[in-house]
């Protein structure tokens, strides 16, 4: 069977790909890191649909995830999902991480999506361990991809070889799952 995930290195944003999660702060408004990366190559469209939602739904807390326009990317739309700032492990981040892939995950079906590509959510500024990170990742989309059909390919994109490399790793040592 097909690997439904894969590892890739490079720029996220230049992906064709149906859907791009952008790993975002609370505020929706761009930032640093990917989320500073997406919001630029997207250009001022991608703000002010971000804009939008924020005045529609207020802040988007960790763990939960909107979706726009994708603006001048290739991407059909961005999912964008806060996930948790790393405190030691002890404040339900791992929970929060899952939620944040989980609810990218149910966005990007619910809209009738196939392709979908993720940064390392958490685990720039946010500080999560990447070896910790890069496992709740694989194992969430995993089980997700188990039990949802549609989405038909996931990228985990890594901007880094340290960060491609244990999600090499992890999905290798899946490689008998179904979800693969």
């Amino acid at each position: 069977m097909e690997q439904r995930m894969q590892v890739l290195q490079g720029d996220i944003t230049t992906l064709d790909v149906d859907v791009i999660v952008n790993a975002a702060n609370s505020s929706l408004l761009g930032g640093g890191g990917v989320d500073g990366a997406i919001h630029r190559a997207a250009g001022p469209a991608l703000l002010e649909a971000c804009r939008q939602v924020r005045q529609q739904q207020g802040e988007c807390p960790p763990g939960h995830a909107v979706i726009t326009t994708a603006g001048n990317l290739k991407a059909k739309a961005v999912i964008h999902t806060v996930g948790p700032v790393w405190r030691g492990g002890e404040e339900n981040e791992a929970r929060l991480l899952e939620d944040a892939y989980r609810n990218s995950l149910k966005l990007a079906d619910a809209n009738g999506y196939a392709t979908l590509a993720f940064p390392a959510i958490s685990t720039g500024v946010y500080g999560y361990p990447k070896a910790a990170a890069a496992e709740i990742a694989v194992n969430t989309v995993s089980d997700y991809l188990t039990h949802h059909s549609l989405l038909r390919q996931i990228y985990f994109v890594c901007y880094d070889d340290e960060t491609a490399r244990l999600y090499q790793r992890l999905l290798t040592q899946q490689g008998d799952d179904p979800a693969n």
